[in-house]
């Protein structure tokens, strides 16, 4: 994919499926990854078995000194930072009942955490002459889902993030997009499925037009073609990966009209 060959990228939440998906993405076609992540173990992991394109720098994306060190880590690595993909996030949410102290976690993380490290990798992508950065946000930022209420409404900041950022960032030669995946085999669909990943196929393909899960490697595609120059007059936009679950509606697969003639 043109223009990944020899440019470097930070991955928050690095040590997630998602995230180390997009990252081997990344080195597959040329690139240098470091993978940003709270969990030092799963992180470590991750980056040996993506070799030596890839390191890892424990990040905690609510704490601006970790962040200012984890970019400090990459140039002093890899030379640079071209791209950022923000793939962080918490999914506390309780709801109606979710504390004051649960809404500043969501958001924190989740939304922050995502502009505080933009703010500090911008400079050294304006020394590589431009870059490309990569929010997540997410089917959730648009439909109402019962019991969750600070998931989808950070995720919908995000969409804005994404479209501010855009243009306050464009005379720096910086692309700002944001991907929202529909369900996705990650970590926690894995967690919450028990690992099952054929129930988690069932459950989704009820909501999705392709009847499944996505991969993570699917998502990873996306972020890499928003990330290329195929993607040079791209910007401020939202990318669904979502197996057709926006395009689906409240009526689904079946054909609702034929219900008054039943």
């Amino acid at each position: 994919m043109k223009g990944l060959d020899n440019k470097v990228a930070i991955v928050t939440g690095g040590a997630t499926m998602i995230g180390e998906a997009v990252a081997r993405d990344l080195i597959a076609h040329g690139g240098r990854v470091v993978l940003a992540d709270i969990d030092a173990d799963k992180g470590a992991a991750a980056a040996d078995r993506l070799g030596a394109a890839a390191r890892f720098i424990r990040t905690d994306v609510t704490d601006d000194a970790a962040i200012a060190a984890c970019v400090a880590g990459t140039v002093a690595a890899f030379g640079g930072v071209d791209f950022l993909v923000n793939c962080a996030c918490t999914y506390v949410d309780n709801g109606a009942a979710s504390t004051r102290a649960e809404w500043l976690q969501a958001f924190n993380v989740n939304v922050a955490g995502a502009a505080m490290t933009l703010q500090t990798c911008r400079p050294e992508m304006v020394k590589r002459g431009g870059g490309a950065v990569v929010n997540f946000a997410s089917i959730s930022a648009t439909s109402a889902q019962a019991g969750r209420w600070l998931y989808p409404m950070s995720k919908a900041a995000i969409q804005q993030f994404t479209r501010s950022a855009a243009l306050d960032l464009a005379a720096d030669h910086i692309r700002v997009n944001s991907v929202s995946p529909g369900w996705t085999w990650s970590s926690i669909i894995e967690t919450l499925s028990g690992g099952d990943k054929a129930k988690a196929d069932e459950v989704a393909a009820d909501y999705h037009i392709l009847g499944r899960l996505g991969l993570p490697e699917e998502v990873a595609q996306v972020v890499s073609f928003l990330l290329s120059d195929h993607a040079s007059f791209v910007s401020g936009a939202d990318y669904a990966c979502d197996g057709g679950y926006t395009a689906l509606g409240p009526e689904g697969s079946a054909a609702a009209i034929t219900r008054l003639m039943a």
